[in-house]
């Protein structure tokens, strides 16, 4: 799996598990993974989705490890994501998770919807 992800991005994606498991520390369920995809849909035809889960599948998902953070993209979602630089962002006009995917031929002006 070629997908980076940032030392920035890892931390907030640390800090995001902490505060979602301090919220639901009752519940028991504890979040290991980010999980990255693509999805259709966006308005140029695939976006990104990303979120939290406690289990991969290892005949259908690619695993690693980056900077403390446990990584999980299915191997559909690979063929599209590889190369790509997972970052995260906080400037004062936008704040937020940025993906810098070398496959994407067009992508939206909110950067969260691409073409290949």
């Amino acid at each position: 799996m070629s997908v980076t992800l940032t030392e920035t991005a890892a931390a907030e994606i640390k800090k995001i598990i902490d505060e979602q498991q301090n919220a639901h520390s009752d519940e028991g369920q504890k979040m290991k993974y980010v999980r990255v995809a693509i999805k259709a849909g966006g308005c140029s035809g695939y976006e990104y989705d990303f979120k939290f889960t406690d289990r991969f599948d290892s005949a259908a998902d690619f695993k690693s490890e980056q900077h403390g953070v446990g990584l999980v993209i299915d191997k559909a979602s690979e063929l599209y994501l590889d190369g790509t630089t997972i970052d995260f962002k906080s400037d004062l006009d936008k704040r937020g998770f940025t993906f810098d995917n070398p496959n994407a031929v067009n992508s939206c002006g909110c950067g969260s919807s691409f073409s290949a």
